[in-house]
């Protein structure tokens, strides 16, 4: 069954991601209770992800200042320069440009961990990595927003958002999966059947993206005239990034497992986390956050394609 739904996988996310939407579409209150599932559902899709993660991988992944040091060059130094040569094109709209500024200079922390190992990336380092990426967006946003976002300055970026994403999308999932395993340590039968668990990844993926379609549309449905002209921005961004992050990994010398990491990691952005932000600005809030709600939508689909393509691209040497 596991490899049945591998096979058929892509088709599952996008008919998931449709019918996720037009549900949304159809009823204001699936939607609302959808928005209050994303976060619940999402936890378990990385429990069951870290369930195959050993804390000694952990460990090793650390160790390896390599992949550390490609994943800062990639997603702080060349993604601030893809975004800044984009903002030239961004509308002219302040609220959506700002957006626009503050989801593509944020790097996932959460379901990218998913989708990368479901491409043979290696997940477990993206794991180990998260801290350090939540704290270098945290403390480097302010000064990008500064250079990048001319009129549209943000006052002091408010930390709950991204703390209350490291503790119940990471930590809370995280330790329970360590539980667990080390629960099953203790019998021959429970350690053999842990494994099997991960036959409820491709299904637990696609709950995630049919609730946050259904969460979202009808934001992007409300405003999607206004931030029309930055789909295609996005589009772009999305085909850049794993070009430069499988540049960056061969550069230093990362293993194809490594170096898939790096690539979906500078394409996917930390949309479910910022959008907080976005609905806290003063003025354009709903614009703001609108426009982080259509990089999510055109990222989603992208991560669907990429779980296939990526592997084809970046091969074993």
């Amino acid at each position: 069954m596991r490899r049945t739904l591998e096979r058929h996988q892509v088709a599952i996310y996008l008919s998931a991601f449709v019918v996720g939407g037009l549900a949304g579409l159809l009823s204001s209150r699936l939607s609302e209770a959808a928005g209050h599932l994303v976060t619940p559902a999402l936890g378990a899709l990385l429990f069951l992800t870290f369930l195959q993660v050993p804390v000694a991988g952990l460990v090793t992944a650390w160790r390896d200042w390599r992949f550390v040091l490609a994943l800062l060059a990639v997603n702080f130094v060349a993604v601030p320069a893809v975004v800044a040569m984009l903002t030239i094109v961004m509308p002219d709209s302040n609220p959506v440009r700002l957006g626009m500024l503050i989801v593509l200079l944020c790097p996932c922390v959460d379901y990218v961990i998913v989708f990368s190992g479901l491409a043979g990336a290696r997940s477990d380092r993206l794991l180990a990595a998260t801290p350090l990426l939540l704290i270098a967006q945290f403390l480097l946003l302010p000064g990008y927003l500064a250079v990048l976002g001319g009129r549209t300055p943000l006052g002091t970026i408010d930390p709950t958002p991204f703390a209350v994403a490291f503790i119940s999308l990471i930590v809370v999932p995280l330790l329970c999966a360590w539980a667990v395993q080390l629960w099953s340590r203790s019998s021959p039968a429970r350690e053999a059947r842990v494994p099997r668990l991960d036959v409820a990844m491709v299904p637990l993926m696609a709950l995630v993206l049919a609730l946050v379609a259904a969460s979202q549309v009808a934001r992007l449905g409300t405003d999607l005239s206004a931030v029309a002209g930055a789909l295609w921005i996005y589009v772009v961004f999305l085909v850049l990034m794993p070009v430069i992050g499988w540049m960056v990994g061969r550069v230093l010398g990362l293993d194809t497992g490594s170096t898939r990491a790096v690539a979906f990691s500078g394409a996917t952005r930390n949309s479910l986390v910022v959008l907080p932000l976005a609905l806290s600005l003063d003025e354009g809030a709903d614009l703001a956050a609108t426009a982080v709600v259509a990089q999510t939508a055109v990222e989603l689909v992208g991560m669907v394609i990429f779980v296939r393509l990526i592997p084809r691209l970046i091969r074993d040497r």
